[in-house]
């Protein structure tokens, strides 16, 4: 039986933080960088294309405002919506507001883990700065692309591609109990 449903921001505050930082033309250290990278969240983001390094290369060059060309495509998107986010802080916080605000427990009662061999008491929904996947499933966590969060100008309503954000999630919460 599901008991909870958490979420999961660590990685994206932390990115906050550094984009802030990054637009107030303060430096910052390669000891947060390193701190970054090596955040349990995004280790599952990880893979051979794309691993510490790549976060650390691609932040290290925002960082130092140099040039970046990424060893493969999961680099040079990761690198490029990084500079994204820098562009407009405004937007930036737009996207993340509703997230630090969202409560998942009304999903527990609409997801039925009867129909799942899998017995979960806690699922956990991650927004982790990803690079070419929307999102992707692993054990009990649903791995969202922050950098998919599209921000509504009138209201604070949020969607993932044409789906609002609560509706997005508990599909993606349905697919992952009855993987």
């Amino acid at each position: 039986m599901i008991e909870r449903i958490m979420v999961n921001l660590d990685v994206v505050e932390a990115l906050l933080f550094y984009w802030h930082s990054i637009k107030e033309r303060n430096k910052v250290s390669e000891l947060f960088i390193f701190d970054v990278m090596d955040m349990p969240g995004l280790k599952y983001a990880y893979d051979d294309e794309f691993t510490p390094e790549s976060v650390r290369k691609a932040l290290s060059a925002i960082t130092n405002r140099e040039s970046f060309s990424g060893k493969n495509k999961k680099e040079g998107r990761f690198y490029s919506n990084n500079l994204w986010m820098l562009e407009d802080l405004t937007y930036t916080d737009k996207m993340i507001r509703p997230l630090k605000k969202l409560n998942l427990q009304s999903l527990v009662e609409k997801i039925d883990p009867t129909k799942s061999n899998k017995l979960f008491k806690e699922l956990e929904v991650i927004f982790l700065p990803l690079h070419l996947e929307e999102y992707f499933i692993e054990n009990n966590k649903l791995i969202i692309n922050f950098f998919v969060v599209k921000p509504n100008d009138i209201n604070e309503q949020v969607h993932i591609g044409e789906k609002e954000l609560l509706a997005y999630i508990e599909e993606k919460l349905i697919e992952l109990i009855n993987q």
